[in-house]
């Protein structure tokens, strides 16, 4: 164990070392991902964006053929400015078995850790596909998990199983919400405020779709399944930002809207999704073009992430339960690519080294002993996919 978790360390700092904030590229550290999986002997394709600055890594060990299980990470983190860090962010520093950078927890640690046991793995007889998923910018979407599942559908690869390592203390998480983000920008027609029937006002239109939004709070308070598990337990609407006009006397030509929701269940997004659409089209445009036929209302979509459903039967859950000794699972409030997988039709798990409670914040951190409890559950993983 000493050898292998002082390899996963050396790899930590490595990937650490590579600064993939979201705005910025992947392609190094996909490079050394995709080398040191291939000198493995994993059968490697990497699939790029438009832009081709980023790219997601999909890597297999073992038989072709349906089944196995999916090892997945996303390889993006948020960004460090504005933020007071003790010491260089990107680069890993290790103080009282803590190592600290941007991405240690999220979630650098449980790629270094995969990937370091592939070198074990690919020593053994396995029964099965084991895959490695390796993607860009989760933190803005999930926007490459969304990319590779229709080229996962496309080529025709079918796992069973999926781990999303997300920092979880090694906890089992059966669930989690899904998260929904819209950018909405309003056009009217600028005028002066003395004549307000003369001009169409963004920033009222704005206001009348913000209240709308907050009156179907009430509708998904009362759709809260009667048994969910997350508090709160109905799908929740958060209006982020409102900007728009700019002087007392002008009527507001531009406003935009920035508002987000957390689904519980599929069947909420849609409920919220069609009642807004209905408003928009039904009461607020046409009361716009009366006055001004070019006024318009734009919606962007930011990220749909789906949330991962509580199932019955799910044999990932069930898998990483015994690895690690876990009594039961549990729901968390955070977003994460699982659901994707989900949609795929596997049965998907979230369980990696590290806390939640240190992501995103200045001084990240992943304890020592987090990596060694991840390495031990891969390491009993390996048993798992010879029998």
């Amino acid at each position: 164990m000493t050898d292998r978790l002082e390899d996963t360390l050396d790899l930590l700092q490595s990937l650490v070392g590579y600064p993939t904030v979201s705005a910025d590229s992947n392609l190094e550290m996909v490079a050394d991902l995709a080398s040191r999986l291939g000198d493995c002997g994993a059968r490697v394709d990497l699939f790029s964006d438009e832009s081709g600055t980023k790219a997601n890594l999909f890597a297999t060990l073992g038989p072709e053929g349906d089944g196995g299980l999916v090892l997945s990470g996303h390889t993006d983190v948020v960004p460090v400015e504005d933020q007071d860090w003790s010491s260089d962010p990107f680069v890993l520093l290790e103080h009282e078995e803590r190592l600290y950078g941007r991405g240690t927890c999220d979630m650098k640690g449980f790629i270094a850790a995969a990937t370091m046991m592939a070198r074990e793995y690919s020593q053994l007889e396995l029964k099965r596909p084991l895959h490695f998923a390796f993607t860009y910018d989760e933190e803005v979407g999930c926007l490459g998990a969304r990319s590779l599942i229709p080229e996962l559908r496309k080529r025709g690869i079918k796992p069973a199983m999926a781990i999303i390592g997300e920092p979880t203390s090694m906890r089992v998480i059966e669930g989690h919400k899904g998260c929904c983000e819209y950018t909405v920008r309003f056009n009217g027609l600028e005028g002066h405020g003395s004549s307000p029937d003369l001009g169409v006002n963004a920033a009222e239109y704005a206001a009348r779709y913000v209240m709308h939004l907050l009156s179907l709070r009430n509708d998904l308070v009362q759709r809260a399944p009667i048994q969910s598990p997350f508090t709160p337990p109905w799908t929740t609407i958060n209006v982020g930002a409102i900007h728009g006009g700019v002087a007392h006397n002008v009527i507001a030509g531009k406003a935009e809207v920035e508002w987000e929701m957390r689904p519980v269940q599929n069947s909420d997004g849609e409920f919220v999704k069609r009642s807004i659409h209905h408003f928009v089209e039904r009461e607020l445009l046409p009361a716009m073009q009366n006055v001004h036929p070019d006024a318009d209302i734009v919606t962007e979509v930011i990220g749909e992430v789906a949330g991962l459903e509580v199932m019955d039967d799910n044999a990932a859950r069930d898998l990483v339960s015994r690895l690690v000794g876990a009594n039961g699972a549990h729901v968390v409030p955070f977003g994460t690519e699982a659901g994707l997988f989900q949609e795929l039709g596997m049965s998907v798990v979230v369980c990696g080294p590290g806390s939640i409670d240190q992501a995103h914040k200045p001084d990240e951190f992943v304890s020592v002993e987090q990596i060694r409890s991840c390495l031990t559950m891969l390491e009993r993983l390996g048993d798992q996919l010879t029998a």
